[in-house]
Order: C-alpha cells, then structure tokens, then sequence
C-alpha cells in the first residue's frame, strides 16, 4: 500500500449580492425561490485558503476531517457530506473509466481551511468556505468539471458559495428543474470589465446574529406576503436591469438597485410573522450617511447593501474615494478602528459632514472597516495547510 499524499490547494473569495438571495423552495438540495446577483470581493483582502488532501495511509476508522482556522470542525451535517459525496462519485467515474488512476474516491479526506478575515467580523464565511472546499477537492481528484458544474455542487453546501466559484460579477440562476440541476452560477462579467468598482464595509459591533439566515428564510417564505411579491416581480426586474447596468457600467443604475433590493430584503424580514430585524441603529445611520454623501455630491456615488446582518457594504467607484471613503474616515477616525488602508486614504479631505446624530451613531457603533474591491475567482495554490507527510502543516 502507497502511503503517498495527495494535495491540491486553493483560495476562494467572498461574495457579497446586490440583489439578494433569501428563500429556498426545496431546503434538502438548496434550491432558491429567486435569482440572484453578486460582485466578487478582492482576495488580497477577504480569502478563504483550503488544501485538500487524501491518501490510503489515513486510518479508515478515523474518516474524513476539517480543521478549521485551527480547530476541528464537523463534517457530518447534510450538506457538507452531500458535497463530498458528489464529489467522490465524480472522482469514482473517472476511476471506473481509466483503471490506472490512484483510487482516491476510497481514500479518506484531510481538509484543513483559513480565512484571512476573523470569522467574528460578520462576513459571508461560508461562501467562500464551501467554495474552497469544493475547487480543492476538485483539484485533488482532477476533475473535468467547469465552474458551473462546481456551483451545482457548492450550492448544496451554502447557496451563495456557487457565486463565490467565480470572480467579477456573477449570477445564480435559480433554475426551475425540481432535482436542481439547472439551478447554478454563472459570469455575468469579468472583474476587468469593471475593475474600478470598491467596497467600504463597514463591520458592526455585533453579538452573534439572533436569527440564523436559514431559519429566517423559511419563516419569511411561510409567513410574508411581501416576499411573495418580491419573488414574482421585485427580483426578476432587478435582475434584468442589474445585468445591464453591469453590462454598460452604469453607476447610477447599479447603485439604485442595489439599495432598492437591500431594502426590499429587509422589508419581507419585517413582513415575517414574528418579524425579524437584522438591522440595527447603526446600519440606519449609515443609510442616511450614504443618502447625504449622493446628495451633496449632486449624484450617485455610493451604494449600500445589508445582508442577514447589520454591516453595511457600500459599493463606490474609485474616481469618488474622497467623497465616500473621506467622509467616512473623518466621522470614525476618532474612534480606534483597523482597517483603513494608510495609501487609499493619505490626503482623503472631509468634504462632506454628516449630521451629529448619524456621526455619533457610526463612531460608537463601527468595531472595524475593510476596505476592498472587485477580485478574481478560486485561485490555485502552491501554498499547503497540510504537509508532505499528511499533518498539519507548520504556519
């Protein structure tokens, strides 16, 4: 018996919609009740790095296993094991086909995964998680499969991961077949053909959220006629127009349907019997921040979105940093908060102030910032978490 290690590694990114996800219509294969849109983040700032690995020397008994940001974590739910298990049927054909190939499908797993963001900040981790997850094992058993394939089987681990298979801007198409298999990801366009498209988080001090979004989503789809509205009418008009505005990098465009369905969103969560709040004091405040930077620069330079949370991510382009990041870094400079980039904000001039009420709200309630952009796809890597001799290597 070989006691040879197989590895394969790969970064994925985070993704954040601008027409948003909420609702499945078939939970056990994570269907949604609508499409959705989303831009890729920069890499460099927000990445998931996984290494996959595999061998006939791991013991059977002990099976497959992840450890996370250096912790173990479990594998045994539904949808990290529907990953796996798909992806070893895959890996299992082509063994079937060409009997030369090391039967990797047979041997166990060893996953090891890092995030370069603290899982505490309240960014989409499991997008770019299960989408590392997936392109690594892919990778490991070498697979022929394109990026859709791969989100068909990303989206069964968290429905955004197969957004997150992508760079640039990026679609979920929700499909209609009822087993899910035209339910997946494409490119709607490059990260080049807009590269100048920024993004201000701005990171609440929050506790861990109240309502988990997989829970919240189904309350919302039982309980909220709004929603129904917003699936027949509100997103697929927003899609449309979205694509387009992307398509002829039409800011003004881009940003009101960015904030019009963040809103729509948030407003079938309230419609939810019992309602649910994501967003809090702080997440308005920065909605009236935005509102008075595009009204003082006499048009639209900023957009907000919320996702299941309070933090806000405000979309900008880099010709306007002053304006959105310069008033932003003087309302909060104050207070003692990483994240400002020293290069993107030198010379950055208050040219906009913000009412006292807002300011005070933003001061005492943003922890951090991150200050990223438009990024690329799952990357491959030759940077491994897990050494030549199957253990975890040393960082």
């Amino acid at each position: 018996m070989s006691d040879k290690v197989y590895r394969a590694s790969t970064t994925a990114p985070v993704n954040i919609a601008v027409v948003k996800y909420w609702g499945k219509r078939d939970a056990k294969l994570n269907l949604p009740t609508n499409s959705s849109l989303s831009v890729t983040l920069s890499q460099a700032d927000l990445r998931t790095l996984t290494t996959a690995s595999c061998s006939a020397s791991f013991p059977a008994s002990e099976g497959d296993a992840l450890l996370l940001n250096g912790e173990p974590s479990d594998i045994s739910g539904a949808r990290t094991q529907a990953c796996l298990r798909e992806l070893r049927s895959r890996r299992a054909a082509l063994e079937a086909a060409d009997p030369s190939l090391p039967k990797l499908s047979t041997y166990p797993l060893r996953l090891v995964s890092e995030n370069n963001f603290p899982t505490a900040a309240g960014l989409a981790s499991s997008a770019a998680g299960f989408a590392a997850l997936v392109r690594a094992i892919a990778n490991l058993y070498e697979l022929p499969a394109s990026p859709s394939e791969l989100s068909l089987i990303a989206r069964q681990g968290s429905g955004s991961a197969c957004r997150s298979l992508f760079g640039g801007y990026v679609a979920w198409r929700m499909g209609d077949k009822a087993d899910g298999t035209d339910s997946m990801a494409d490119q709607v366009a490059e990260a080049s053909h807009w590269p100048d498209m920024r993004a201000l988080v701005l990171v609440v001090s929050a506790a861990k959220k109240g309502v988990s979004s997989s829970s919240g989503m189904q309350q919302t789809v039982a309980t909220s006629g709004l929603f129904r509205e917003r699936i027949a009418t509100v997103v697929p008009e927003n899609m449309a127009i979205m694509e387009k505005a992307i398509a002829e990098k039409d800011f003004e465009k881009f940003a009101e349907v960015t904030m019009r369905d963040s809103n729509s969103f948030h407003a079938t969560c309230a419609d939810t019997y019992p309602p649910i709040f994501y967003m809090n004091d702080v997440s308005r405040a920065a909605i009236r921040a935005v509102e008075a930077i595009n009204e003082k620069a006499g048009r639209t330079v900023a957009a907000y979105t919320f996702d299941a949370g309070p933090n806000a991510v405000i979309y900008y382009q880099e010709k306007d940093t002053e304006a959105v990041v310069g008033t932003f870094y003087h309302v909060l400079q104050g207070a003692d908060i990483g994240g400002w980039k020293s290069a993107d904000i030198k010379g950055l001039k208050p040219t906009i102030s913000l009412d006292e009420n807002v300011a005070g709200l933003l001061k005492a309630g943003v922890s951090r910032v991150i200050m990223t952009g438009v990024g690329e796809g799952p990357v491959k890597t030759d940077e491994f978490l897990v050494a030549e001799d199957g253990t975890p290597a040393k960082r």
